[in-house]
């Protein structure tokens, strides 16, 4: 069932903050510029051009392809996969720093392709910004193990869980002044 699918997209969110991700599925069909700040639009900048399918004209670049991955749960849109050198890209606007959830984004799109028969060598992300590859190490099988754990705490999580706010996260939250768990106004005002 498509709902017991864990999206790829939400990872990073989660570690983040789970709360944000029941925000997200409130305002979801709201005006996003309530809540979208300058990092959320450059980042829909940034991934125009594989959404449209125009970063590349190469037969064997993929673009945007949907993937999924039964064993993990997982479904979800990968960026750019290089089939002739078995590459995996994920491209972000600026990256002053790689967050544990963006490579279990990474890593979640490469499970998905390889139970897909695509197979992947290479994993990286690329600065949009700065026109910068930065490759990333394939997961171990400690990296597996832990990244298996990481799914079954999403998947258990609940909103009934007692939630300590982390007013520093808080802060950089694009849903913080509609957030009902904080008083703390975001950086992007």
């Amino acid at each position: 069932m498509e709902e017991d699918y864990i999206s790829i997209s939400t990872l990073n969110d989660f570690i983040f903050c789970p709360y944000s991700i029941y925000l997200h599925n409130v305002y979801e069909n709201t005006d996003e510029s309530i809540f979208h700040a300058t990092p959320q639009t450059q980042g829909r900048i940034a991934h125009e051009t594989v959404d449209e399918k125009k970063s590349s004209t190469r037969k064997d670049v993929l673009q945007a392809l949907p993937v999924y991955s039964e064993k993990y749960g997982l479904m979800g849109k990968i960026d750019v996969y290089r089939a002739k050198d078995k590459y995996l890209v994920e491209r972000k606007y600026q990256l002053r720093q790689i967050y544990q959830g963006q490579i279990y984004q990474l890593w979640a799109q490469m499970f998905c392709l390889q139970e897909m028969g695509y197979e992947v060598e290479h994993i990286a992300f690329y600065e949009v910004s700065t026109k910068r590859t930065i490759p990333v190490n394939l997961p171990t099988y400690e990296d597996k193990q832990r990244f298996e754990q990481f799914l079954r705490s999403f998947r258990d999580y609940t909103l009934m869980q007692p939630f300590q706010p982390n007013l520093n996260k808080c802060r950089h939250c694009i849903y913080c002044n509609l957030c009902d768990k904080t008083t703390e106004d975001n950086v992007y005002q």
